[in-house]
């Protein structure tokens, strides 16, 4: 396969994150199709887009954006990243906690003709959930409850 579409997608979506991090949305209309539907499905084009950057840095005022990796095929760009920033409002009806977020995540972006059209997105949920202390630090490791000890408790005596 020819590299040739390989890098232009790659920059497209490299620029995408670039805004993201700088908190610029007008790239938001270069970068993002019109048919592209955003998580929820019921926003389209670049206002989708807009819609997710807007609440993650409502939230994360200080959010940033690294890439640990890039891989392009043909019209897809897929992205590994991890963000940070600190949890300064409400995100998703959780309240703010004050606390630093480190969150992963890896998204396969479909662009054709320069515009990003789809992606498909997968973050690390329940470590957010663990950071901002919505859930114990443990739980979905495997990891057993400690159990209590016989005659210590209130059913033991």
């Amino acid at each position: 396969m020819s590299t040739d579409r390989r890098q232009p997608n790659t920059a497209t979506v490299r620029k995408l994150f670039e805004a993201f991090n700088h908190d610029d949305p007008r790239p938001y209309d270069e970068l993002v199709a019109p048919e592209y539907a955003g998580p929820q499905g019921n926003q389209r084009g670049p206002a989708a887009l807009r819609l997710v950057a807007a609440g993650l840095r409502a939230a994360f005022p200080d959010l940033h954006y690294a890439l640990d990796e890039v891989l392009a095929e043909g019209d897809d760009v897929a992205v590994r990243w991890h963000w940070t920033g600190t949890h300064q409002a409400p995100f998703r009806g959780y309240a703010p906690t004050g606390r630093p977020v480190t969150n992963t995540g890896l998204g396969i972006f479909r662009v054709r003709d320069g515009k990003i059209v789809s992606s498909t997105i997968e973050t690390d949920r329940l470590g957010f959930l663990q950071q901002i202390g919505v859930v114990p630090e443990g739980v979905g490791t495997g990891a057993k409850p400690p159990q209590a000890t016989p005659g210590t408790g209130a059913a033991g005596n």
